[in-house]
C-alpha cells in the first residue's frame, strides 16, 4: 500500500533587507513552483491567519504548496518581528514600499516561477491593492482580496484601533461558521493594531479610488455572506468597481462565511477559489497575452449565484 503523501511543512522565515526584518511563514512545493502566493493578514492578526490548523485542509499555505505554489504569509510592518522597529506601524504607502522590497529580496534567493500573486484580508487587502497601485513587484500576476470594501457598515469610531479590536461579532459573524477549535487557535494570532494603521483607516474610502485607477493587473474581491465591516449590496459593489480599469475584475459573495473567512468552515472553499483565480490569470496570459492586456472583463457573482459579465475590448 502506497503511503499517503505528507502535507507540506510550514516554516517560520525572516525577510531581511537593509535594517528591516519581517517575520513570515513559508510553505514550498516538492518541485519548482508555478508561482509565489503572497498572503498578507488583516488588522489585529498575524501571518498565521492563513495557516489555520483547526481542521485539516483549511490552510492556504498547505493547499497552495500541495498544488505547486510557494506560499509566503508575511507579518505586515508593525506586526511580529518588526513591531519593535515600527511600534506605531506604518502608513499604507510605506507598508507597500517595504513589502515591495521584501519580495524583491525573496526573489533573489528563491525560484518565483511565473511571479507573485498577492492575497490580502481586510487591512491586508488594502495593502495588496496599494502594492498593485503604487509599486507593483516585477511579474505581479494579480491580486485577490477579501473583507475590503469602500462603503463602511460602521461609524469611523467603531473601527478596530489601539484601544481595542472593535466589535468581535463583526470579525466573526455567527459562531456556527467556525470550527470549535478556530477560537482557541485564533487567540494565538491576535496582535495590537498599530496606531498609524488605525489613524489611517477612516481615510480608506477616499484613498481607494486613486489606487484603483492605477491597478493594471487582474483583481478579485470576495465578500463573506456575513461580512459586517463593509456594505456589499449591489450599490456598494457598483461603487467599488467604478474607479477600476484593471484588465479583469471579479466580485464573489461566499456563502456560510464571516469576515474571518480563512479561519472558518469556508476556508478551504475560499482558498481553492483564490487559487482558481490565479490559474485563470495564468491561463489568460499564456493563451492570449495580447487580448488579455487590453480587455476589461468584470464578473460579479451575487449571493443568489447570479453572474453578470461585461467584456469591453
Amino acid at each position: 500500500m502506497t503511503p499517503a503523501p505528507q502535507a507540506p511543512r510550514t516554516t517560520p522565515v525572516v525577510l531581511g533587507f537593509g535594517d528591516v526584518r519581517l517575520s513570515a511563514l513559508l510553505a514550498q512545493p516538492a518541485t519548482a513552483p508555478t508561482a509565489v502566493v503572497v498572503a498578507v493578514h488583516g488588522g489585529g492578526m498575524r501571518a498565521g491567519y492563513f495557516d489555520s490548523r483547526a481542521r485539516a485542509g483549511q490552510s492556504l499555505l498547505t493547499i497552495g504548496a500541495q498544488l505547486g505554489y510557494t506560499v509566503l504569509a508575511v507579518d505586515r510592518p508593525g506586526y511580529g518581528l518588526s513591531r519593535d522597529r515600527f511600534p506605531r506601524g506604518l502608513a499604507l504607502t510605506e507598508q507597500a514600499r517595504l513589502l515591495h522590497r521584501a519580495l524583491a529580496s525573496f526573489a533573489r534567493a528563491h525560484d518565483t516561477g511565473a511571479g507573485f500573486f498577492v492575497v490580502g484580508h481586510s487591512n491586508g487587502g488594502k495593502l495588496a491593492l496599494a502594492l498593485a497601485g503604487h509599486a507593483p513587484p516585477s511579474r505581479l500576476i494579480g491580486v485577490d482580496v477579501s473583507g475590503v470594501g469602500t462603503r463602511p457598515a460602521v461609524a469611523a469610531g467603531d473601527l478596530p484601533g489601539p484601544a481595542g479590536h472593535g466589535d468581535w461579532r463583526r470579525h466573526w459573524g455567527a459562531l456556527r461558521l467556525y470550527p470549535p477549535d478556530a477560537f482557541r487557535f485564533g487567540r494565538g494570532l491576535i496582535a495590537p493594531v498599530p496606531a498609524a494603521e488605525a489613524e489611517e483607516a477612516p481615510h480608506w474610502p477616499r484613498t481607494y479610488p486613486r489606487l484603483a485607477a492605477r491597478i493594471r493587473v487582474p483583481v478579485r474581491f470576495t465578500f463573506a455572506e456575513q461580512e459586517r465591516w463593509w456594505l456589499h449590496d449591489e450599490a456598494a459593489v457598483t461603487h467599488l468597481l467604478r474607479p477600476l480599469t484593471a484588465p479583469r475584475v471579479e466580485v464573489d459573495h461566499l456563502p456560510d462565511a464571516g469576515h474571518n473567512i480563512s479561519l472558518g468552515w469556508a476556508a478551504r472553499t475560499y482558498h481553492l477559489r483564490v487559487l482558481a483565480f490565479l490559474e485563470e490569470c495564468l491561463l489568460a496570459h499564456d493563451a492570449a497575452p495580447a487580448v488579455s492586456a487590453r480587455r476589461h472583463l468584470i464578473v460579479t457573482k451575487s449571493p443568489e449565484t447570479h453572474t453578470r459579465k461585461e467584456n469591453v475590448s
